[in-house]
């Protein structure tokens, strides 16, 4: 919610200083405001606003594409060959919102799982709690 209002308000801005920058440079081209210090500023001011806002606006929406996190999970082969390309924090945040943020029965259901299958590697042991909890709502 919170980088939707930056890129919301991000572009109202853009807009408003975008149509303001448009029409002090018409009114300097088409000659019915003095070119002067005071218009200079005022412009490069303008120039300058757009620009940073601009930047800032495609900065967040290219760290918000960034930070999109997939949802499903890949079949229990392609896991077994990729368990070192996918972090462990999704695993396990993915099985916390699984159980509604109960980050204690989450911890206690990888823990039985570690003693049932004992020696395998961190991945494994979120992975099976999904599936199993997978299993079960069916």
């Amino acid at each position: 919610m919170g980088n939707q209002v930056v890129i919301i308000v991000g572009t109202f801005i853009l807009l408003l200083t975008g149509l303001l920058l448009g029409y002090v440079l018409s009114q300097l081209v088409l000659g019915f405001l003095a070119f002067n210090l005071l218009t200079f500023f005022g412009t490069v001011s303008l120039i300058l606003i757009f620009g940073t806002l601009y930047y800032v606006l495609f900065w967040q929406l290219k760290r918000e594409q960034t930070q999109v996190i997939p949802t499903e999970l890949p079949t229990q082969l392609e896991t077994q060959t990729q368990t070192t390309t996918i972090p462990e924090n999704h695993l396990k945040n993915k099985l916390i919102s699984r159980l509604s943020g109960d980050v204690e029965a989450a911890e206690r259901l990888i823990d039985q799982a570690r003693q049932n299958y004992p020696g395998m590697p961190d991945n494994w042991y979120c992975e099976r709690v999904l599936d199993d909890l997978d299993r079960d709502t069916r």
